[in-house]
């Protein structure tokens, strides 16, 4: 068993006092309390509870926080559930459901999260949006990236945008653009040590320093995207003062800025406005902190800013060459994929005017109409995958869309009549017996839109996403 380091203990007891550190070392011993969010996209949440029953996962709700629930019992199984890998929820820490209800975006903003992955909280203002609008997901890291897109994926997420870029560079692509944005820090994790006992082995103060650097400079590329009115959450996972009330300072001294008063669904205490000797802005004590003890969570610094002025003009990166373009459900490069499909799978065809269509090599995204950004060749992805082009020109349906459309489909639909049948589905196989549809079906399991599927000669061919596949899944009891 890891051991708190004594760069953390030391440290604790220098800023906080004894008791703190007491604390802090009973709650970095303690037994992690799983939670989990659940989707209102997806099924009715007494369905949701229900179904993980059967599998033995018991619930509590948190009061307060809508769709949050403490995983009480089958902890260990709550991550393998078909819900699970269907989007009906997303395994979450309390804590950090904070932000994005504090940020409280909704389908008419232009939203942005800044440092997105692995996607708990994009996932979370997606749902805030209800699936519509404009948001968009930033992430350095190409292989975060992948697993962003993936839990966007398995969530059902029509309304963002991916990008791979430097989120303290993003600003030279999009000034005074957005009404709100979300920077969830990269920090020393001082909050999430009873999870991650391993930030025990490498956390120094030297290190929290240095990122307390990067959380300045992409704190300041947030203020210059917002726009005048607009709001910026910051918040970390860490306990440090260097990396959340200093930066506070640090920005509210240089940035037409103002803290904005926050209460949270959660018990926690007002931020520090003296480090040191040092005096610190009084407006800071608008921050909250997140004792993790309290809550039986982890610990987070959470606070909110409003941009009141015009900061420094930004170089802006020269505009990419439009090469890609949003095209309604009635264009003539779409139109016809769209009619057929109506007609194949009975869905009535102004369902597929809510949505903008995206034409790349042979592929078909969708994303909610009202998705609005001009920067279309900057983006690793937008929307959903819709299907893909075949070599006769006829339109595959894909999984993803087939799940986001199912309950507008009335025809060309197979239900699957056991678990032997659910778990060759599942794992992408075929099942062997006689159908009487032929072609691209809609694949159904109770009361589960599970995707697409092809029948052929040899039978029903399993179209479920590789990525999906991937996972251990348990069927229930």
């Amino acid at each position: 068993m890891i051991e708190l380091s004594e760069n953390i203990s030391n440290y604790i007891l220098k800023n906080f006092g004894e008791d703190y550190l007491k604390n802090y070392t009973e709650y970095f011993n303690s037994e992690y309390k799983p939670y989990l969010r659940i989707s209102p996209l997806s099924l009715p949440e007494e369905k949701v509870i229900s179904n993980l029953a059967k599998y033995g996962v018991q619930l509590e709700k948190v009061e307060n926080i809508p769709h949050a629930y403490r995983i009480i019992e089958g902890s260990n199984i709550a991550g393998k559930t078909l819900d699970f890998i269907l989007g009906a929820y997303y395994i979450q820490s309390l804590s950090s459901m904070i932000p994005a209800l504090v940020l409280n975006p909704d389908e008419n903003e232009k939203v942005l999260d800044l440092c997105a992955a692995p996607g708990s909280k994009t996932t979370q203002l997606a749902e805030l949006m209800q699936n519509k609008g404009t948001l968009i997901a930033n992430e350095i890291s190409l292989d975060r990236m992948r697993i962003l897109m993936f839990n966007i994926d398995k969530m059902k997420l029509v309304n963002t945008g991916v990008m791979n870029n430097k989120g303290e560079l993003l600003s030279k692509t999009f000034e005074n653009y957005f009404d709100k944005i979300l920077v969830d820090a990269p920090c020393s994790a001082l909050g999430i040590t009873q999870k991650k006992g391993e930030v025990s082995n490498w956390w120094n103060l030297k290190k929290a320093e240095g990122l307390s650097e990067i959380q300045i400079r992409l704190l300041v590329s947030a203020v210059k995207m917002a726009k005048i009115g607009g709001e910026i959450v910051y918040s970390t996972c860490t306990i440090t003062l260097e990396e959340n009330e200093l930066v506070m300072n640090k920005i509210l001294k240089k940035y037409p800025v103002e803290l904005v008063d926050v209460e949270l669904p959660v018990e926690c205490v007002h931020a520090f406005t003296k480090y040191e000797d040092e005096e610190l802005n009084k407006e800071i004590s608008k921050a909250r902190r997140i004792l993790p003890w309290q809550i039986g969570s982890e610990g987070f610094f959470v606070s909110k800013l409003r941009k009141i002025d015009n900061a420094e003009p930004v170089n802006k990166n020269p505009r990419k060459e439009k090469k890609l373009e949003l095209l309604k459900s009635s264009s003539g490069k779409i139109k016809k994929y769209l009619d057929e499909t109506s007609a194949y799978f009975g869905i009535e065809r102004t369902i597929f005017d809510d949505y903008k269509y995206l034409l790349r090599s042979g592929d078909i995204y969708f994303v909610d109409k009202n998705w609005d950004c001009g920067e279309l060749e900057s983006f690793a992805r937008i929307g959903s995958k819709f299907g893909s082009i075949d070599k006769r020109e006829n339109l595959q349906m894909h999984t993803l869309a087939a799940q986001i459309l199912g309950s507008f489909v009335s025809k060309n639909i197979i239900t699957l009549e056991n678990k032997k049948e659910l778990e060759t589905y599942l794992g992408g196989g075929t099942i062997k017996k006689n159908f009487e549809a032929a072609g691209q079906q809609i694949i159904r399991y109770e009361d589960y839109i599970l995707g697409t599927g092809t029948i052929s000669k040899d039978g029903l061919k399993s179209q479920f996403p590789r990525a999906f596949r991937t996972q251990e899944i348990l069927l229930p009891t």
